[in-house]
C-alpha cells in the first residue's frame, strides 16, 4: 500500500497531525486521503469562490492586507454586529491564548471533554483548572444546574462553556445559556465558545452573541475556519462588550490578519446564499451519517448539533488500531479520543462528510471488523488447542 504511516505521529500531542504532515508521510496515497478528522465544512467556499481565488492569488499574496480594523469593519456588516464588540484573531485558539494571558487570573471551569486546548494553555500558564466530567450515561449532556453548582462549590473564577460541544456535539438552548451568564454574572468571566454554532438545526437563532455584547463578563468566541472550511487561513474572533473587545484589540498586533482572511472576509458578503446552502446540505448529511453508521454493529453513535459526530466502539476493539488501518489500508483519516481528557480509546470523532466519503469509510470498518474477529477467532481456537494438549 505505499507510504505506512508510523503510530508514533499520533502520540506527539493532544492534537491530531495536520493533513499536511499525514498526506507527506504517506507519499502517493496521502493524494487519496479522505478527512473525517479536521472540522470542515465540505461544501464551502463554492468552486466558483475557490476559482475567483485562484485568479486573484498573485495579487492577494503580494500585498500587504489592511489593518485588523478594515477588515473587522467589514466582517461586522456581514455579521450584523457591532465593530465595536468584535476583535479578530489569527484563528481562536490565539483568541484562547489572550483570553488567559488577560482574564485567567486564578482558576478556570470547563467541561470534558471539549476542546483541548481550553485545558491545556491555563495549564500550561499555572492556573487552576476545574474540570466538569460530562457522563457518557447521560449522552455527554450538560447539565448547566449541575454545572453552575460545580463552579460555585470550587469557587472558580472563569467559566468556559463549549456550544456545542467538542467532540461530542451536545448542545445546550439559547435560554439556558442565558441562564448560566446571567447566574454568573460576578465571575471574572464567562465564556460561550461557538466555533460550531452555525450547524446548529434544532434552533433558529441559536447564538448568544448578541447578548455578551451587552454584559459586563460575556465573551463568545466565534471560529470562521470550521464554519466556512477554510481552516489553512486561521481566523476567528470573538464578540463582547466594547470594553473588553478594545482591550483585545489593543492587545492584538495591528496587522495580525492575512491578505487571504481578507480576501475571504469581503468575498462573504456576495456569497451569503451559498454559506446558508452548505448549512442544509451539511445537516442533511449529518442525519444520514449518524443512521449509516448506526446500523453498524461495531459502533454507538451519539446525538450532535455540530458537524461532527462521536461514536463508541464496541468492546474488544482498540480505537487507535482502527484508526492506523483505516490510514494505512483505505486513506481514511479519523479521529481517535484516546488523548482527550474525558475520554479514551474506545470514542471516536468523525467529521460529518458526503455521502461517497461516507461509504468509503463504512467499508474500511468492515474490513477492520472482518480482519479483527477473524484473527480473535484464530487466537481462540489457538487457546482451545493449548489447553486440550496440556
Amino acid at each position: 500500500m505505499g507510504n505506512s504511516v508510523d503510530a508514533g505521529l499520533f502520540q506527539q500531542s493532544a492534537h491530531s497531525p495536520s493533513y499536511f504532515e499525514l498526506a507527506r508521510r504517506m507519499g502517493e496515497h496521502g493524494r487519496q486521503l479522505v478527512d473525517f478528522c479536521i472540522p470542515c465544512n465540505p461544501y464551502f467556499p463554492t468552486p466558483e469562490m475557490f476559482d475567483a481565488l485562484a485568479a486573484n492569488l498573485e495579487t492577494v499574496l503580494k500585498f500587504y492586507p489592511s489593518d485588523a480594523d478594515t477588515i473587522t469593519g467589514q466582517l461586522a456588516r456581514v455579521v450584523g454586529l457591532n465593530p465595536a464588540t468584535i476583535a479578530m484573531s489569527n484563528g481562536s485558539t490565539e483568541l484562547i491564548t489572550w483570553m488567559d494571558h488577560l482574564w485567567v487570573h486564578d482558576s478556570v471551569a470547563i467541561p470534558i471533554p471539549t476542546f483541548g486546548r481550553w485545558t491545556d494553555q491555563p495549564l500550561e500558564t499555572g492556573k487552576r483548572v476545574d474540570m466538569f466530567p460530562l457522563r457518557e450515561a447521560d449522552c455527554f449532556q450538560l447539565n448547566v444546574d449541575e454545572y453552575i453548582r460545580f463552579i460555585r462549590a470550587r469557587r472558580s473564577r472563569v467559566a468556559v462553556l463549549c456550544n456545542p460541544n467538542n467532540p461530542d456535539g451536545g448542545y445546550v438552548s439559547r435560554r439556558d445559556v442565558i441562564r448560566f451568564m446571567d447566574e454568573l454574572a460576578d465571575l471574572d468571566l464567562v465564556v460561550i465558545d461557538e466555533s460550531f454554532i452555525d450547524f446548529v438545526e434544532v434552533e433558529r437563532e441559536p447564538s448568544v452573541a448578541n447578548e455578551a455584547a451587552i454584559r459586563p463578563n460575556v465573551v463568545v468566541l466565534k471560529s470562521l475556519g470550521k464554519n466556512f472550511g477554510l481552516h489553512g487561513i486561521r481566523f476567528g474572533y470573538l464578540v463582547a462588550n466594547p470594553g473588553l473587545a478594545g482591550k483585545m484589540r489593543r492587545t492584538l498586533p495591528k496587522w495580525n490578519l492575512n491578505s487571504l482572511a481578507e480576501t475571504i472576509v469581503f468575498m462573504l458578503r456576495d456569497h451569503g446564499a451559498e454559506y446558508h446552502r452548505s448549512l442544509q446540505l451539511l445537516a442533511r448529511d449529518r442525519y444520514s451519517m449518524a443512521m449509516q453508521l448506526a446500523q453498524l454493529p461495531e459502533l454507538t453513535v451519539f446525538t450532535s448539533q455540530a458537524n461532527f459526530l462521536l461514536v463508541k466502539l464496541s468492546a474488544g476493539v482498540d480505537g487507535s488500531d482502527l484508526r492506523d488501518y483505516l490510514v494505512n489500508e483505505h486513506q481514511v483519516f479519523i479521529r481517535e479520543c484516546g488523548n482527550k481528557l474525558g475520554m479514551s480509546k474506545q470514542y471516536l470523532r468523525l467529521v460529518v462528510r458526503p455521502q461517497q466519503d461516507v461509504a468509503r469509510l463504512v467499508t474500511g470498518i468492515h474490513d477492520y471488523s472482518r480482519r479483527h474477529w477473524a484473527a480473535e477467532d484464530e487466537l481462540a481456537v489457538r487457546r482451545n488447542a493449548t489447553d486440550r494438549s496440556a
